[in-house]
């Protein structure tokens, strides 16, 4: 059984070994022992209480409940942008006018913006293509959501997901050779590299100023503004079957789309419920496919099960219960897995 937990320290191994096989393009998943390190004990001690909420950040791992093998990662930033600032492009208009000359021209844009400062952010979420099978992509992703809704108060009221962009097989990407490339002289994957093991500064020194009129990008560069790479693509369709949305922000390197929702509008936030646990022997199989998850934030763990989210209790069986940590008679946190399930 698949199972999301907290991330520990001695997952640094095999983290290393799932940053392997990204690619490139995540920039919060280097293959960077150090910043893995950081990353791990920043998550570590955001649980102990120990940080301010600048800096808070929760990192979650999904383990085969037998083996313990690590084949995922998905991340929540608590508030972005109040240590460091947060970047992207709003893309917006530009009106050029002229009565006399009876001109009327409006000119799309790109400017830099910090609007999202203060969200909370979903991030880091990276699953081995070997276990792309199944429910576990909807497991991974939306288990956040039950961490949240359990401890909604630790999080803020808007919710943003930057979506990867578009880039080739060789790391190409047609928005960087025309935007980003002019003004930081180095390549995408090494801005990439450096933004994503925490080197952020050179963005805030080197970036544009002024509104950038679009219609001076080269047209593949145009054409990719706002767009998702084709691996990242179902990603985006669970969140916007969460209520997410793409309101004109995009990444400053890639051009990926910049997703975003209140938090208390989240379908699997709003819709969960905390129902009492029953084990008994056997479990319905015809029942639907939920997620459930305990209530206990140092020791937080997430499943797909098939329970009937609606009765009075959630029947489970003794090895279920054990792998969430509870017992008979506590509160189990479940919401149905959503309707895309069915296309799965």
């Amino acid at each position: 059984m698949m199972v999301i937990r907290p991330v520990e320290r001695d997952d640094l191994a095999q983290l290393m070994k799932l940053a392997g096989k990204t690619g490139g393009g995540l920039t919060s998943l280097p293959a960077d022992s150090d910043t893995l390190s950081d990353r791990i004990e920043r998550s570590v001690l955001t649980w102990q209480g120990k940080l301010p909420q600048a800096e808070q950040g929760y990192v979650f791992v999904m383990a085969d409940s037998e083996t313990e093998q690590v084949v995922g990662i998905c991340a929540i930033e608590v508030a972005v942008g109040l240590q460091d600032p947060w970047y992207n492009f709003r893309v917006g208009t530009q009106v050029h006018a002229s009565r006399e000359l009876n001109v009327y021209k409006v000119l799309p844009t790109l400017s830099l913006s910090n609007d999202h400062t203060g969200s909370s952010e979903l991030c880091t979420l990276f699953l081995d293509p070997d276990y792309r099978n199944g429910k576990n992509g909807y497991l991974l992703s939306k288990s956040r959501f039950l961490f949240i809704a359990a401890f909604r108060e630790r999080f803020m009221q808007k919710i943003v997901a930057e979506m990867r962009g578009v880039s080739d097989e060789n790391g190409h990407s047609p928005f960087w050779e025309s935007v980003g490339s002019r003004f930081f002289s180095m390549s995408f994957s090494t801005a990439d590299y450096l933004s994503g093991t925490g080197k952020k500064t050179f963005i805030a020194e080197l970036m544009p100023k002024h509104p950038l009129y679009t219609d001076y990008l080269s047209a593949e560069a145009q054409a990719v503004i706002g767009k998702t790479h084709p691996q990242t693509s179902p990603a985006r369709a669970v969140l916007e079957a969460e209520g997410f949305r793409y309101q004109n922000y995009i990444d400053i390197f890639d051009g990926g789309p910049t997703l975003e929702c209140d938090i208390d509008r989240v379908r699997a936030i709003r819709k969960s419920r905390l129902r009492p646990v029953a084990v008994v022997e056997r479990v319905d199989e015809s029942l639907p496919l939920c997620l459930v998850g305990n209530e206990r934030y140092d020791d937080f763990r997430v499943v797909l099960l098939n329970v009937d989210p609606h009765g009075e209790a959630l029947r489970i069986t003794a090895e279920q219960a054990a792998t969430l940590h509870c017992e008979q008679g506590d509160s189990l946190r479940v919401v149905t897995l959503g309707c895309e399930e069915k296309k799965a």
